[in-house]
């Protein structure tokens, strides 16, 4: 991965490179001609110059301002994962706890079932002939 991010470097590299040369042989190329117009070709890249730097600018601050943005939304979006996430808990949480609540219900009855079960047999062994 660290060779892609190397090329692509070496790329832009090799580009920015290739950019200066050519600006570089404009400007040798009209070393021969006139000082006057070798102003004006200086000028002139010195204006092509200028109007990139600007968009270097001018893209640095979308990057940065889409950064900021995107930090913004995931920001955004991690607090509504965790708010989400806590009320699923605590729906699950009071789900289990009603669950616990019918079993303990559910067993008590249970239990004084089984001790009324028990009274109804001890009284019926009790009754004479029953045995």
């Amino acid at each position: 991965m660290e060779n892609e991010g190397s090329c692509a470097m070496n790329k832009r590299m090799r580009t920015s490179v290739e950019d200066g040369e050519m600006i570089n042989e404009v400007a040798t190329n009209n070393v021969g001609e006139d000082a006057e117009e070798n102003v004006v070709v200086s000028e002139l890249v010195e204006h092509e110059i200028a109007g990139i730097l600007e968009k270097i600018n001018n893209f640095t601050q979308q990057v940065s301002e889409l950064l900021e943005s995107g930090k913004l939304m995931l920001k955004e979006l991690s607090n509504e994962f965790e708010e989400r996430m806590i009320l699923i808990h605590k729906e699950q949480m009071e789900k289990w706890q009603d669950k616990i609540k019918r079993l303990r219900s559910l067993d008590a009855s249970n239990e004084e079932i089984d001790a009324m079960l028990q009274n109804a047999k001890c009284l019926l062994q009790g009754i004479p002939g029953n045995s």
